[in-house]
């Protein structure tokens, strides 16, 4: 399960695909109005998202925040890795935060690890796969306009 942390990132995230075309960028105060995440958290995952390269942001009467890269250039997985953390459902498989798990003598034995890493890794790379511009292109209601 994600954070709602992640999810409001994700909004936000599909909120500027959704604007892309527009050329300009988007108040944190529109961003939430579309989106649907409070304000005062916004203001601490656009940071986020700002210092992973993820997003732009520029000052001023016609600034706002925007895509730094293309949606197609942005995975799912990127995203929920970079708010919520590590992935991995144990973390003896943990790509970015491997930790020997405390109870079991030999990792290569190990059952529970090996059915958690076929499940983790098909889950791993849908992730990788879907990009932000995929999840834009899903169509429906708007995030919350």
């Amino acid at each position: 399960m994600i954070a709602q942390r992640t999810k409001y990132a994700l909004k936000a995230l599909l909120v500027l695909a959704d604007a892309a075309g527009d050329g300009k960028g988007l108040t944190i105060e529109e961003i939430a109005r579309r989106s649907g995440a409070p304000k005062r958290f916004l203001e601490h995952i656009m940071l986020e998202l700002r210092n992973a390269g993820l997003v732009q942001s520029r000052r001023g009467r016609a600034g706002g925040y925007s895509l730094l890269r293309p949606a197609g250039a942005i995975a799912l997985g990127q995203v929920v890795r970079l708010v919520d953390g590590p992935m991995a459902p144990l973390p003896c498989l943990s790509q970015t935060a491997y930790q020997p798990c405390a109870d079991c003598p030999d990792e290569a034995a190990c059952r529970i690890r090996r059915s958690f890493a076929r499940i983790y890794e098909a889950q791993l790379a849908a992730m990788e796969q879907m990009t932000l511009a995929e999840m834009a292109a899903e169509g429906g209601l708007p995030i919350n306009d």
